[in-house]
């Protein structure tokens, strides 16, 4: 598998399985199993919906979730779910992902200009910004996390943008939800 094309061979193969998944007889037993947990399906929906491979099983999970669990609950333990998920993936490529990119930028460079870009006073509000849009987006989170670990941001703030940025996602996909049922 090609590196470049890697998260997007992994989104194609998400969506193919999510659809596969979703027209076979037993995903309404799953989704039944699912609802029947309440609160912690949600939270294990929202998970799903946090990564590239799964986004698309995640947002099934919570289309169908939002007509039996409260909505203002599924979203919040949905969204609860989703920053776990976006949180070990964050921790993960906090301080690693400068160091496996410079190489790259080294090449192009022949400088090591990249940390210095990276902590610039633009890049310092405008990468938490983009990737908190790409979190709130039915896009998967794994570019937006990697934009707000390799910026200067705390644990703290991330949780915060992060549940932010779900939370909104999440009432978008409910919404939504109610207008095509």
């Amino acid at each position: 598998m090609h590196k470049h094309h890697h998260n997007l061979i992994l989104l194609t193969c998400g969506l193919i399985s999510a659809i596969v998944i979703s027209r076979l007889p037993f995903f309404s037993e799953i989704v039944k199993f699912i609802g029947g947990l309440g609160f912690v399906g949600a939270f294990f929906s929202g998970m799903l919906f946090a990564s590239t491979f799964t986004v698309a099983t995640g947002g099934l999970l919570l289309i169908h979730l939002s007509n039996t669990l409260n909505p203002l609950s599924l979203i919040f333990f949905g969204a609860l779910g989703a920053v776990s998920a976006d949180l070990l993936i964050f921790l993960f490529v906090k301080d690693k992902v400068a160091d496996e990119i410079t190489p790259v930028y080294e090449k192009f460079l022949r400088q090591h200009h990249l940390k210095k870009i990276l902590h610039t006073r633009y890049f310092s509000w405008t990468l938490p910004v983009i990737g908190a849009l790409i979190i709130a987006s039915p896009l998967p989170d794994e570019l937006g996390v990697s934009l707000m670990g390799i910026s200067a941001m705390t644990i703290g703030r991330f949780i915060t943008v992060s549940l932010f940025s779900h939370t909104i996602g999440m009432i978008s996909l409910v919404l939504f939800a109610g207008i095509i049922s």
